[in-house]
């Protein structure tokens, strides 16, 4: 049976505190994944310098370090990861205020938009009445001086 100290280099669980208990249990998860290949530890080396180079494991540890510190614990703590990996923790909380803001905008414009579209419809109907009037007076005025004009003419 191999020693985790040896193969983690670091000390046991129990010695940690903090966030580098959650790196540990984040590096032994990820290595417990990879139970089934049977790599040199070399290899297992490899891979976990590639999740340090990558992030990985920081935004593990700073997610799981969120969750920890969380005064409301979630219902849905795997929710809670997937929402804020990645992400800062105020990057996320300046993001869901930039969205709901954009919301209220969105209704506002839609309000907005709606009562624009009434008013216009309501112009539209009282243009095309004046316009109709307008038509009617033009008809009864060119009636009126046609005949005016006819009477008014000299005969021969």
């Amino acid at each position: 049976m191999r020693s985790w100290g040896k193969v983690f280099a670091s000390p046991p669980p129990a010695e940690r505190a903090g966030p580098e208990r959650f790196r540990f249990v984040i590096f032994f998860f990820c290595i417990a994944t990879m139970a089934h290949y049977r790599g040199s530890e070399n290899k297992r080396e490899q891979f976990r310098r590639y999740l340090e180079r990558a992030g990985v494991l920081d935004s593990l540890t700073n997610v799981l370090v969120a969750l920890y510190e969380e005064t409301d614990k979630p219902e849905d703590p795997l929710e809670f990861i997937k929402t804020h990996f990645g992400v800062a923790h105020a990057e996320a909380e300046t993001l869901r205020l930039e969205i709901s803001e954009l919301q209220q905008k969105c209704e506002v414009l839609s309000r907005d938009n709606e009562d624009l579209r009434n008013r216009v419809s309501v112009l539209e109907t009282s243009v095309t009445s004046s316009l109709s009037q307008c038509c009617t007076l033009l008809c009864r005025y060119l009636l009126a001086f046609t005949a005016f004009t006819v009477r008014a003419s000299p005969r021969r």
